[in-house]
């Protein structure tokens, strides 16, 4: 490689407009995170609708009830999430970005 090829190489590196890697890592951060801050809304949204629910007979109730409702409430917040939830994650993940350019 000439002297001239490699003043072109680096002339044309340099005139690429730089755009750091770990912005679109940020941003898939930074919404992964919303997802999961907008699931943990939604669960406690749910938690708090279920909670007074009675069950009661031979089958309902006791710890093993308990279990299994948290983790159906869990999965229910997930998959509502993941639809599109409430439009909170878009807020958050918004606002994330906002914070970390310091324009907050």
């Amino acid at each position: 490689m000439s002297a001239l090829d490699l003043q072109t190489a680096t002339a044309l590196f340099a005139a690429k407009p730089a755009t750091p890697a770990g912005v679109a890592k940020n941003a898939t951060q930074a919404e992964k995170a919303a997802k999961d801050f907008e699931s943990v809304f939604i669960n406690e949204f749910l938690g708090a609708m279920f909670s007074g629910i009675k069950t009661d007979g031979p089958f309902g109730g006791g710890p093993g009830e308990e279990i299994f409702r948290s983790l159906m409430l869990d999965q229910y917040s997930r998959s509502l999430a993941a639809q599109g939830g409430f439009g909170l994650a878009d807020a958050v993940k918004r606002q994330m970005l906002q914070m970390q350019e310091g324009r907050a």
